[in-house]
């Protein structure tokens, strides 16, 4: 580790935090209906929408109502993306000629890229058509983002009304969230971009001759609009294969500094919105203090085991400096023009978010390093977060942070005035509980099966971690993985998928009926007994649930991948 590298992750977190609360000031007027800059241009092609789908925008929604037409939402979306991909063929924008995808790969990106996940079986660049690219996946990364935090606005309005009988109205979040927020910032961020040297075009792939005589094929596209969304919405989805190592996707040092701070740009002021919703900007400061710790504690992990590198090339005699294999700490799988600790930084960014973007290769990390990334999906990716799940991820725990608390003094747990109730403990363990029946169990089931094992392209505890990995990243809907696994299978693509709607629809649902009830609850004042959660106690208190929780839930499955592996690894054995 270095000074520079310590420098250059500071500075970002600081960077972070000072754009949180302008961005979640502007957030709360969007979603309040407030006058905005943006609301005289974009206003009328607002009211016109609503005139042309029915909508009434004074009109709120049940929980139920509200939970129904994002379900049908992305049913329909996800309908529309299966069948763009199966025709692509016969449609036009596809200079390359690229072929229809086979059902079972159609249905698991369908699915992918309407749950926020973008996994990609694969390869962006030999696989998609230009209008499978920005009119399937391209504006499914605005929608499928939009969704998300929709659906946190609506948890956030359930703490904020008092005694209501509705959270919003779907329809409208769903509007403004794109109209005001992802396609004003995703217009300027592609802008940047492009200055920075990302392709942004509809030519057909360039043929080049090489130096000894061969030719080489140079792929382009329409890549700046697609990676500003997936960045802003954490969606991930790269354009091409090698994500955000290819050069065209991440032309720069300084485009990939840009890039992670879209990642985290709206989660965090996500944090800003919850505290003035609920009258208590320190509310949502705490929220924002507890996902910092948690950020920290990943990337310095992280950086650590990448900075010692693989103990065996000294065993081996091998001179790391000399020799340029692992100079400095582990370079294998990582850009040279972005180094250790902005490669570690990614990585724990892009897992603690919901996006699959990455800069280097996870499957090259040291066993503690990529150990990190996995931890940071199976906590439920709430360090920040994807944009909306992260909030309402975070919640669920604050939820249940506080009700341990209430247990410890024999009172009726309060957070931001509403008691914190039976029905809405029941809740929020079912929405817990869903994740590890996904990711362990689609796990085990793979790890037994014929057609599971097929795809490993290691051994020992390494294999076992490119599979529970996978299952991970699916059920968290992160989207990034160990890439050593094959697994563009129909087994893989079909178990992954399903894996990708039970971490998103079974985990929404739940904490949409917590809105619902907090919103139909009146506001208690706070009292001498109250338990404040907006100071170091119950930050403290927040980390430790978050942690013990998922020690709890999968310290067994991560013993048997990656802590056994750097057991194994500094006893000489290397898989």
């Amino acid at each position: 580790m270095t000074i520079n590298g310590w420098v250059q992750i500071l500075l970002y977190f600081i960077l972070l935090t000072a754009l949180t609360r302008p961005l979640g000031g502007y957030l709360l007027r969007v979603f309040e209906g407030q006058a905005t800059l943006l609301g005289r241009v974009l206003g009328p092609l607002e009211r016109g929408f609503y005139r042309m789908a029915g909508v009434r925008p004074e009109t709120d929604q049940h929980w139920t109502s509200y939970t129904l037409a994002m379900l049908a939402f992305n049913l329909v979306c996800f309908v529309a993306l299966y069948f763009l991909q199966l025709y692509q063929n016969h449609l036009p924008l596809n200079p390359q000629g690229q072929s229809g995808l086979t059902p079972d790969l159609a249905f698991n990106t369908a699915v992918s890229f309407v749950t926020n996940t973008n996994w990609q079986s694969y390869g962006g660049e030999t696989t998609m058509s230009y209008l499978t690219q920005m009119l399937g996946l391209t504006v499914h990364n605005f929608v499928s983002a939009a969704t998300g935090i929709a659906l946190a606005v609506a948890l956030v309005r359930g703490f904020s009304r008092r005694s209501a009988k509705a959270i919003g109205n779907f329809w409208v979040d769903l509007t403004r969230c794109t109209l005001y927020v992802l396609l004003p910032i995703s217009i300027l961020a592609a802008l940047f971009l492009v200055w920075q040297g990302m392709p942004q075009n509809l030519h057909a792939y360039t043929q080049l001759a090489t130096l000894e005589g061969g030719k080489q094929t140079i792929a382009q596209g329409p890549v700046a609009s697609q990676i500003a969304i997936k960045m802003l919405g954490t969606n991930g989805g790269g354009f091409f294969n090698a994500n955000a190592a290819h050069p065209f996707e991440n032309p720069t040092a300084v485009s990939d500094f840009f890039q992670v701070i879209l990642i985290f740009l709206i989660p965090a002021a996500l944090t800003n919105l919850l505290g003035r919703m609920v009258k208590s900007e320190l509310q949502g400061w705490a929220i924002y203090s507890a996902m910092a710790v948690l950020f920290f504690a990943g990337v310095a992990v992280c950086y650590w085991a990448e900075s010692q590198g693989n103990p065996q090339f000294a065993a081996l005699g091998i001179d790391q400096h000399a020799s340029g294999l692992q100079a400095g700490g582990n370079m294998e799988g990582k850009e040279a023009r972005f180094g250790i600790a902005r490669s570690a930084l990614f990585a724990t960014i892009t897992t603690d978010a919901s996006c699959g973007a990455v800069d280097s290769m996870h499957d090259s990390f040291t066993p503690l390093g990529g150990m990190v990334p996995l931890v940071n999906i199976l906590l439920g990716e709430v360090i920040f977060g994807g944009v909306g799940a992260g909030l309402y991820g975070m919640l669920a725990f604050a939820i249940a942070a506080v009700f341990i608390a209430g247990l410890m003094v024999g009172r009726t747990p309060e957070y931001l005035g509403k008691k914190i109730e039976a029905r809405e403990v029941k809740m929020i363990m079912l929405a817990l509980l869903c994740l590890p029946v996904a990711n362990v169990g689609m796990t085990a089931i793979a790890a037994v099966l014929p057609q599971g094992l097929a795809g490993l392209s290691n051994a020992g505890p390494h294999g076992f971690s490119e599979l529970f990995y996978a299952y991970t990243s699916a059920t968290g809907n992160n989207g990034s993985a160990f890439a050593g696994l094959s697994a563009n299978t129909p087994f893989y693509n079909i178990t992954l998928a399903i894996s990708m709607l039970i971490g998103r629809f079974a985990f929404i649902v739940p904490m949409m009926a917590v809105a619902g009830s907090l919103a139909a609850k009146k506001h208690t004042p706070a009292s001498a007994g109250t338990f404040p959660t907006d100071g170091g106690l119950f930050i403290a208190l927040l980390v430790g649930v978050v942690i013990i929780v998922g020690g709890l839930t999968y310290f067994p499955a991560l013993a048997l991948g990656p802590v056994v592996e750097h057991l194994a690894m500094l006893a000489g054995t290397l898989y």
